[in-house]
């Protein structure tokens, strides 16, 4: 009787502890099943292509970022490259003497365009990069190009010269002004830029999309898993970069992962399934980076 009492106390005592528990993130997949982070990583470990699409202010993204780049590292070792939309092409020479010493932690980020949560946010993966001997790809567009589209349309193209033109995709490249992502762009109020969005919004994000997507395919070959960062809205329900990828690699392995934020993480809400093969949702009073 008195093994039964203490049995029924532990038990009591466990499932109070349980109820207690406020774990700082959750992983779903596309249908809303709860998965866990180890089978997350099996299977992204076997893709050639995984985009990780984050929140940028979100610190358990970064932090997730960063673990998923260290155990991906552990199966694949220098099969693994990485690339970001937080560096622009015209950055790479900089973030190559980084990676090999030739410039000191300070020479590079004064001499560097680096988003404001570098330093807490991508610092740290750029620094696991040069400590592992990996390669960092500076995979976006430079951003006054970008803006030359969002205000000429591609026509804005025109007038870059050849040197310029190395930092971008070539040209013409598709456009597909049907697919959702860019059709949203048009009726989006604030969000992902300007609360009023102009025709040529979602071109601009085409070609920042296509250039993304054409230095990862240039810096990947086959038995390589090339691990991306960037913003979800680039590669959620696969498209944006993923569509671009895709075409130019139709028989690759993509897997993609998107952040979301919701006041109970205990369900995946139903506006978030099918955003991503893998859903990280965070409490939505979580710690912002900024």
């Amino acid at each position: 009787m008195k093994f039964i009492k203490i049995f029924l106390v532990f038990t009591i005592a466990a499932q109070f502890a349980s109820a207690q528990d406020k774990p700082a993130y959750l992983i779903y997949d596309s249908k809303g099943k709860e998965v866990s982070y180890s089978k997350m990583l099996r299977q992204i470990a076997d893709a050639d292509f995984v985009f990780f699409g984050e929140s940028h202010n979100n610190a358990i993204a970064h932090w997730m970022e960063l673990q998923v780049t260290k155990d991906l590292f552990d199966k694949k070792g220098k099969n693994l490259v990485l690339g970001a939309e937080m560096f622009e092409a015209d950055g790479q020479l900089s973030i190559d003497e980084y990676l090999s010493a030739y410039l000191t932690d300070k020479r590079f980020e004064d001499e560097t365009r680096l988003w404001k949560n570098y330093p807490t946010d991508y610092k740290p993966l750029l620094q696991f990069a040069k400590e592992k001997g990996l390669r960092m790809i500076a995979s976006n567009v430079p951003r006054r190009y970008a803006g030359l589209v969002s205000d000429k349309g591609f026509e804005g193209l025109d007038a870059i010269n050849a040197d310029g033109k190395k930092f971008m995709v070539p040209l013409p490249f598709p456009y597909d002004s049907t697919l959702q992502c860019y059709k949203d762009m048009l009726t989006m109020q604030g969000g992902h830029g300007s609360a009023k969005m102009n025709a040529n919004f979602p071109k601009a994000q085409a070609l920042k999309d296509a250039t993304m997507a054409n230095f990862i395919l240039k810096n990947w070959s086959k038995g390589k898993v090339f691990l991306h960062y960037n913003g979800s809205y680039h590669s959620d329900k696969h498209l944006g970069i993923v569509w671009y990828v895709q075409n130019g690699q139709p028989e690759s392995k993509i897997l993609t992962i998107s952040t979301t934020s919701q006041k109970d993480i205990n369900k995946l809400e139903d506006e978030s399934k099918g955003s991503a093969d893998y859903i990280l949702v965070v409490p939505d009073d979580m710690t912002n980076t900024y």
